[in-house]
């Protein structure tokens, strides 16, 4: 989330970039309310300026007029008060609403379509047969159970069977122990359950929560990606430049209701309500940031590699939405 300080000073330039990535700000709404709060802070703080310098003379004297000009003046100032609580909550609605900006290397596009493609790696090869879907295969192979799943739960979940379930087992441990051993990462296994401040620390909340399972008695929600509590392990702590960067590994089977995705790649092993994934998640000095990055898209390539991938889709593009590793492998 962009500081409310950031929008202050640079309110064209979040606007810019709010246009630049198909999303609306609203800066103006902000700066309004923003105004009136510190409007109502100083009056606040005036107030009570004038509250202790009125009860330092009333000390000396017990005069009723002094006394009845004092209680008004405190029924000013928790009035001013209670009317910040509403400004506040809204203000902070408005800053979630805000997307951050897009880096300047960036090109501008409407959609993916856009996307310069910046390199390839392992491109695939003509087959001399027509080529079955996943599904087809793996139905075949006994690897999945798509009826039997939605029989114990619903649709988009399966059963995974023989050799389907042992190797998603065996690509977990392979994806996590290759990130300890060769390149330094610190295993964690995080909560499956997490609460609404850590969802709105990485994002996921306000805009995606049509997107998350809810346990609506005690707040809390299911796991959407093993990033939200990685992510949210240091929040509200300082961290020493001098730890960085700080490498984490985790894996989490997570659960997406998938709202917005009916109808729309939804068929086989794709778009599920639960599936497992591994992350990697870096701390690292924003300056680091872009090289911190290329040496996670390197790592994908070597781990893809490594697991005898004939076909590895690792790469990198810019776009609209900004500089982002392809994670699927």
């Amino acid at each position: 989330m962009l500081s409310l300080n950031f929008i202050r000073e640079h309110p064209d330039l979040v606007k810019e970039g709010a246009r630049k990535k198909g999303e609306k700000a609203p800066v103006d709404e902000i700066l309004k309310l923003d105004t009136e709060r510190r409007e109502a802070l100083t009056k606040v703080e005036q107030l009570k300026a004038e509250q202790n310098k009125r009860s330092a003379a009333m000390a000396k004297s017990r005069d009723q007029a002094g006394i009845d000009a004092m209680r008004g003046l405190k029924d000013e100032i928790r009035g001013l008060e209670q009317n910040l609580a509403p400004t506040d909550a809204r203000l902070n609605a408005l800053l979630l609403e805000v997307p951050n900006l897009p880096d300047p290397s960036v090109p501008e596009g409407k959609d993916a379509s856009a996307n310069p493609t910046i390199r390839e790696w392992g491109l695939g090869k003509e087959l001399p047969f027509p080529p079955k879907s996943h599904y087809e295969l793996g139905t075949r192979l006994g690897l999945f159970d798509f009826e039997r799943g939605v029989k114990v739960a619903t649709s988009r979940f399966l059963f995974l069977k023989g050799a389907g379930a042992r190797l998603e087992r065996a690509l977990i441990n392979f994806m996590i122990d290759l990130h300890i051993r060769e390149h330094e990462y610190i295993e964690v296994f995080p909560p499956f359950l997490l609460n609404r401040a850590a969802m709105t620390g990485t994002g996921q909340l306000p805009k995606f929560e049509d997107d998350a399972f809810r346990i609506e008695s005690r707040d809390l929600f299911l796991v959407p990606t093993a990033e939200v509590p990685v992510t949210n392990m240091y929040r509200e702590e300082i961290l020493s430049a001098s730890a960085l960067p700080i490498k984490h590994v985790a894996w989490s089977t997570n659960f997406r209701s998938e709202a917005g995705a009916a109808g729309k790649d939804t068929r086989g092993y794709i778009r599920l309500h639960q599936f497992n994934k591994v992350e990697m998640v870096k701390f690292v000095e924003p300056e680091h940031s872009n090289e911190e990055l290329e040496l996670l898209v390197r790592g994908r390539r070597r781990c893809a590699a490594a697991a005898g991938d004939p076909l590895p889709r690792d790469r990198a593009v810019h776009g609209g939405h900004g500089l982002r590793p392809v994670e699927d492998l």
